[in-house]
């Protein structure tokens, strides 16, 4: 070859690196303009237990009374954020609302029915896509902070709580009864930077971590105790996960970040709760008595004698979001990140005499759920009816890939409804389902309707009837302090009851499968 062609050759190929390299860079611009994602969701926080609540324009839009708990961070993802007044849990119980979270689709094929707990089968499946695993496709980071508990518990562990993958020696010990590690490998469906915490104990997290930095050396799988409170602990990882410093993520791409908080989880006593915090907004000397912190007319007072408690962590973990809502603003990334605000279920704080959750009534249904995105969204509300499962779509089709949710995914898209974009095939819901482990029924935008087995929760046994078939006006009993029988409004009872049948159809549900209930519910391949 003659130095001539040497030359031209030498300049072709010159020529082509800077092309791509134009185009890498090009690449990259394309993908700093993507939105990040940033969903948060604190455990058994009620719809209500927010200040906005108590305001206009939310007032008027509440069943009920607003909880007296301030949340200045809440309160301004609200004010210029869209707030769903209708978003439901559609099994209000920690694990079956993360299988549905995660994978956009109802319990039966996700495979998480109850909560994971050891002696119990329940856990998500590993082979269906999720939000982790479909944004990892994207071109995304992707990262979790908290809580998981979307896998069943085995004895894989040391006595010291270090995974070791083994039931033999020095295997065969759990590490905590209703919530495990998730180890690497396809159980942890897409996740690349992880940050797990799990146990009920909410200035003791057990916490597990593939960054070693931030468990002193240890390696993934290693307890590791900080004695730290949760959240505050949490949100100093995720703002040093934000940060960069170390490179723990591709700072060309944009994130698609979890962050499952365990607090206002109970337990509710001092030594779980921030005290600092409820000294100064909830002690006996702003508060004297009880009731007025409880306010809804359903509240037994002795029954929901907690309540400094919960708002304590409600507004103390109101705090930390704001942190990590402050880090992003300063590092000008708020604005084009999409921050979805919700909750796995509510919490009963004594209304109808009950503590917890897994109630069909509002104070354990009812979910918050906003989504801030200012650079996309104009701030507003909307009474769509919203699944758990609808998250999973709705934020791929924010995000621009809409296109890529997989045809198994059951929930909806509802990005170009929030966008005020037209949508020709759009059907607003009339009803959503509701599912308890003894109870069905469906949630519309003014009723509610339980058919309730004569069983509890638990038990293994099946149950032979329904002990109980209600519904709940809600717009003239907010509180749903009237159950109504199912055959004393027969023209509502026939319209949801052919809701539900539809709606168990689609889901595949066990009560479909066997035909349960045949005399009540109204089974049939089609409904107009």
């Amino acid at each position: 070859m003659s130095s001539r062609h040497i030359i031209l050759f030498a300049l072709l190929i010159v020529s082509f690196a800077c092309k791509n390299k134009k185009k890498s860079a090009t690449d990259n611009q394309e993908d700093q303009k993507k939105p990040n994602i940033l969903i948060v969701f604190p455990d058994q926080l009620r719809r209500y237990s927010a200040g906005f609540w108590s305001e206009s324009p939310y007032r008027e839009l509440a069943q009920g009374k607003g909880d007296p708990v301030i949340t200045p961070t809440i309160d301004k993802l609200a004010k210029n954020g869209m707030v769903f007044t209708q978003a439901v849990s559609n099994f209000p119980l920690c694990s079956p609302y993360r299988g549905m979270l995660m994978s956009g689709m109802y319990p039966e094929q996700n495979g998480i029915w109850n909560n994971c707990k050891v002696g119990r089968n329940h856990s998500l499946k590993d082979d269906i896509p999720t939000i982790p695993s479909l944004f990892l496709q994207a071109g995304y980071n992707t990262a979790y902070f908290g809580k998981c508990h979307w896998q069943k518990p085995e004895p894989l562990f040391d006595d010291n709580g270090n995974y070791v993958g083994s039931r033999e020696d020095p295997g065969g010990h759990y590490v905590n009864t209703y919530d495990t590690y998730i180890p690497p490998g396809k159980k942890r469906h897409g996740i690349e930077y992880f940050y797990e915490s799990i146990k009920d104990s909410h200035f003791n997290p057990h916490i597990y971590s593939n960054d070693p930095v931030t468990i002193e050396g240890k390696k993934d799988g290693q307890l590791y105790l900080p004695k730290i409170f949760s959240p505050k602990n949490e949100s100093r990882i995720i703002i040093d996960y934000l940060q960069n410093n170390r490179g723990q993520r591709d700072s060309n791409k944009p994130f698609c970040m979890i962050w499952s908080m365990n607090p206002p989880h109970n337990p509710w006593d001092d030594k779980n709760t921030d005290m600092e915090t409820l000294r100064k907004h909830y002690d006996i000397n702003k508060y004297p008595k009880i009731d007025t912190l409880l306010v809804r007319e359903n509240a037994d007072k002795e029954v929901g004698n907690y309540a400094r408690h919960y708002y304590a962590n409600v507004t103390s973990s109101d705090y930390y979001i704001g942190l990590v809502l402050d880090e992003l603003k300063k590092m000008g990334k708020l604005d084009n990140t999409i921050v979805v605000f919700s909750s796995d279920h509510g919490e009963m704080l004594g209304s109808h005499g009950k503590t917890g959750k897994n109630a069909v009534e509002l104070e354990a249904s009812a979910i918050p759920l906003i989504v801030h995105w200012p650079k996309g969204l104009a701030p507003g509300t909307t009474n769509l009816l919203f699944s758990v499962v609808d998250v999973l779509p709705t934020i791929m089709g924010l995000a621009g890939i809409g296109d890529s949710i997989p045809k198994e995914i059951e929930g909806t898209d509802f990005s170009l409804v929030l966008k005020n974009e037209k949508n020709d095939a759009f059907k607003k819901p009339k009803a959503i389902l509701f599912m308890l482990g003894n109870s069905r029924g469906v949630f519309t935008d003014r009723y509610s309707l339980c058919l309730r087995e004569n069983k509890k929760q638990w038990d293994k046994q099946d149950a032979t009837t329904i002990a109980e078939a209600f519904i709940y006006d809600n717009l003239k009993d907010p509180y749903q302090l009237n159950k109504i029988d199912i055959n004393a409004i027969p023209e509502v009872s026939k319209e949801l009851l052919t809701q539900l049948s539809t709606l168990l159809e689609q889901t595949n549900d066990p009560w479909f499968q066997d035909k349960r209930y045949s005399h009540i519910i109204p089974y049939a391949t089609n409904h107009d």
